[in-house]
């Protein structure tokens, strides 16, 4: 299968999404299933993966809720207070839902770059373990420091790194954050996503500018953990669904093709558990 391992969808009534203002444009209106079909249908996208957009337990449940409507959703990556004295009960009430396969807290709108090594954290954490939840990590560069000593402590936990950490594709920099990925790739069992680049380079952006921060991943991370996504509608900020995918054709066009199928899909399925 083909799956786009990171899409969102949103509706502005619902009055949740803090950081989705007008100033946004043209993602600033409702996302929903109808949106994307023919976008999947044109990609030859058999699935996808949602994943939360808002930090509200309504989010989480409005998601699983399109799950249950919409069969090409085969996860979701949903939203807990994991500082929340019941944490853990309320993932193992969600966890009940078949479609549930992680939780994510928006961590780059964190104000403490180690928050994710709080002792408060610890039954959530435990909680993701025991209900073989994935634990989506939506990080900046200046998190994967504090990553890797979170990782380990819980060298087990299965963590996906989001966005391939938003590096400084703008600013050309690579520095500290290609060091530090290359460090995770080598020391842990991270899995890491292949989507929400664009956003991070200049508005005119081409592949070169995209090639250097692919072609590290590629080889630290290598095609058999490295997860390809949309971040779609957010991407349509710096360009289409279908010119994502061409770029990422593009890029990956060295790799033979169980490699790419396995970026494209099979490590999604893997990494996720995705229900058929």
């Amino acid at each position: 299968m083909r799956i786009d391992a990171h899409q969102h969808f949103w509706v502005l009534a619902r009055g949740d999404y803090g950081w989705l203002t007008p100033e946004l444009g043209a993602i600033y209106r409702d996302f929903t299933p109808e949106d994307i079909a023919p976008l999947l249908c044109a990609a030859e996208i058999d699935g996808t993966v949602l994943v939360q957009a808002a930090p509200t337990l309504a989010e989480t449940e409005y998601m699983l809720s399109l799950a249950d409507q919409n069969a090409f959703i085969k996860g979701v990556v949903g939203w807990v207070d994991f500082e929340a004295v019941d944490a853990s009960a309320q993932i193992a009430a969600l966890a009940t839902h078949p479609a549930l396969v992680g939780l994510r807290p928006m961590i780059q709108d964190i104000a403490d770059p180690l928050w994710m090594l709080g002792g408060t954290l610890t039954p959530a954490f435990e909680a993701i373990q025991r209900h073989d939840l994935t634990f989506d990590a939506l990080t900046l560069p200046q998190h994967l420091g504090p990553l890797r000593q979170f990782l380990e402590l819980r060298p087990d936990m299965r963590v996906i790194i989001d966005h391939g950490s938003k590096p400084l594709i703008k600013d050309a920099i690579m520095g500290d954050w290609s060091e530090n990925m290359a460090a995770l790739a080598r020391e842990t069992s991270a899995w890491c996503k292949l989507s929400g680049l664009v956003t991070e380079a200049v508005a005119d952006w081409t592949i070169k500018d995209l090639r250097p921060y692919v072609d590290h991943l590629l080889n630290t991370f290598g095609p058999s953990r490295l997860i390809w996504g949309s971040d779609w509608p957010v991407c349509t900020l710096a360009c289409s669904y279908q010119r994502w995918l061409e770029t990422t054709d593009m890029l990956l066009s060295q790799l033979s093709n169980a490699e790419r199928q396995a970026i494209m899909g099979g490590n999604a399925a893997r990494a996720y558990n995705l229900r058929d």
